[in-house]
């Protein structure tokens, strides 16, 4: 068998044996059961991490916390809303975007529901937000949490191979919804610390985290660097911004401020030498004329 370093996608293995480690301590998933490689599980005792991360100074400091669409996480959405605390999350692989849960819009009975997936969207509980609606009412992002398949010592980790948690932030940090220096953390089983030696190659759009959290400790890491280059669109698979509404409303603000710093209207700007804008642009651009009449450069 060959080693983990020979290994094509070391990632990959990692994952495999994480899997296998993980799975006498996971809660299934009522759609994907113990199959990882579609979400990131609970685990059992995972309210004693949940308790170590509000201890946190950077939680109680926190108004507004964006907190990832990851099981393991449902307890902790729910327990910020019982602190008082807005709520920033994902729908599943972010595909219908961004929604608010503001405990303070609905009775406290109903933020059991809220923290589920299936129960955010429901009417009367979350809000769905656009890029413009969050720059109309100023969200700013104080705290981020998200789960992981593995992390080490040093923040760095990956989830199930698609990087959603590496988009949400670039697209945050794109919108000045959160800002380097936000604290962010990831909650794992024990099991899912890995060997700071094992290889965990990181790309430039790779977000490190400043706390790792578990059932049995708190690593903080020292001088965690987050990425600042926001969407690299070229390194983007076309099968996520074909998927992910956000990313199309993203690329469409773009190509608008441009247009607005000095290209004049998108027909000025196709005259001969400059560039036309790509498919996706165009159907970023449309999403957001039908949106943006509001919009505030």
């Amino acid at each position: 068998m060959a080693s983990q370093s020979q290994h094509p996608n070391p990632k990959l293995a990692i994952s495999h044996r994480i899997w296998s480690s993980l799975l006498p301590h996971a809660v299934p998933d009522s759609r994907y059961n113990y199959d990882f490689s579609f979400f990131i599980p609970d685990f059992r005792n995972s309210s004693a991490a949940i308790d170590r991360l509000t201890d946190l100074p950077c939680y109680n400091l926190a108004r507004t916390v964006f907190i990832t669409p990851d099981n393991c996480l449902e307890q902790l959405r729910l327990r910020a809303l019982k602190d008082g605390k807005k709520v920033l999350t994902t729908t599943y692989a972010i595909r219908r975007g961004f929604w608010l849960l503001d405990p303070r819009t609905m009775n406290e009975e109903k933020f059991e529901i809220a923290s589920l997936l299936d129960g955010m969207e429901k009417s009367g509980i979350g809000r769905q937000l656009t890029w413009t609606q969050m720059q109309e009412e100023d969200i700013k992002v104080d705290l981020c949490a998200t789960g992981a398949v593995a992390v080490n010592e040093k923040g760095v980790s990956f989830g199930m191979g698609h990087g959603l948690y590496d988009l949400e932030w670039g697209m945050l940090v794109d919108r000045k919804v959160v800002e380097l220096r936000t604290p962010t953390i990831v909650l794992v089983h024990e099991c899912q610390v890995i060997d700071g030696a094992e290889e965990m190659r990181t790309e430039a759009w790779d977000t490190v985290c400043d706390f790792v959290v578990t059932p049995e400790r708190v690593i903080e890491v020292e001088e965690a660097v987050k990425p600042s280059c926001g969407i690299l669109w070229d390194k983007l698979k076309p099968s996520l911004m074909e998927a992910i509404l956000p990313l199309q409303e993203l690329k469409g603000i773009q190509m608008m401020e441009k247009i607005m710093q000095g290209a004049g209207t998108v027909q000025e700007s196709n005259m001969p030498g400059q560039s036309i804008p790509e498919s996706d642009e165009l159907m970023g651009i449309q999403m957001v004329e039908r949106i943006m009449k509001g919009y505030k450069p």
